[in-house]
């Protein structure tokens, strides 16, 4: 049913020991029909916060991060899906962007979100991750998630339009939280990489990480971002360096379960 003379609309996301964030991202969805929560296992009180703002809330067994959103999608009730993350928060600027492109009809097959990204307090004007066009907003008759466990995206089929009101992306807290993600998606990475058959060379730890420093920290004009910048790109490096050693170790352990003992 269309509320308000338009399109109803889904906001989907995935969680996990988020309650320290959800509570302000689910907040600035209170202008959706629907709200779709999926849990994969959280020791917080992440599901309780969850369920304060929407009965839909279900636990399913993490997949990856590609098929944990696309099982999101699948349980709205509503065909245009908004996708957003809980590290995210939607302004009113972009609400009522989305709001006027679901009373004129929705007619691309998704539409791209410009994000802005902080580090703490601070927003990061360059490094790349301005303004970090992707498409969260999309008709699911003709979109979908990919199925890669990290760095997922969405896949439409058709024109896609372009919003002008930014997505707020508090990506991370600090150093520490960078750190923390760095190690969960380097592992990700490295055995997504491994089991596509990908084998890391010397040319992958040694001339990679320079040149992501170099692209971030010059190419993508990080250096105007300051010492955020520079920390943004020196974690970049090292996020590369760290995904190819453990690609290395992978490599390894498998030589070493492959060898065949004739003693």
């Amino acid at each position: 049913m269309e509320k308000c003379g338009r399109q109803p609309l889904s906001a989907v996301l995935i969680t996990r020991n988020e309650a320290r964030r959800l509570d302000e991202c689910l907040a600035s969805l209170a202008w959706v029909d629907e709200i779709v929560v999926v849990d994969s296992g959280s020791d917080d009180n992440t599901v309780e916060i969850a369920r304060r703002y929407t009965d839909m809330v279900f636990q399913i067994p993490w997949r990856g991060f590609g098929q944990q959103k696309q099982a999101a999608v699948e349980l709205a009730s509503n065909d245009i899906i908004l996708s957003i993350d809980a590290d995210e928060r939607v302004t009113t600027e972009l609400a009522e962007e989305i709001e006027n492109i679901l009373k004129q009809g929705f007619f691309a097959s998704g539409y791209l979100l410009p994000r802005r990204t902080f580090v703490g307090s601070k927003e990061i004007r360059h490094c790349g991750w301005y303004p970090d066009y992707t498409v969260r907003l999309f008709d699911r008759n003709r979109g979908r998630f990919s199925d890669d466990p990290v760095h997922e995206r969405v896949v439409a089929e058709g024109s896609i339009g372009c919003c002008k009101a930014a997505l707020l992306h508090y990506s991370f807290s600090g150093i520490d939280d960078m750190l923390s993600k760095m190690r969960l998606y380097t592992d990700i990475s490295a055995r997504h990489l491994f089991s596509k058959g990908r084998r890391c060379r010397i040319f992958d730890i040694s001339l990679r990480p320079l040149f992501a420093f170099f692209k971030t920290f010059i190419l993508k004009a990080g250096v105007l971002d300051g010492v955020a910048g520079l920390t943004v790109a020196s974690l970049n490096a090292i996020s590369v360096f760290v995904k190819y050693i453990k690609l290395r170790e992978l490599q390894e352990a498998d030589k070493q379960t492959n060898v065949i003992d004739i003693s």
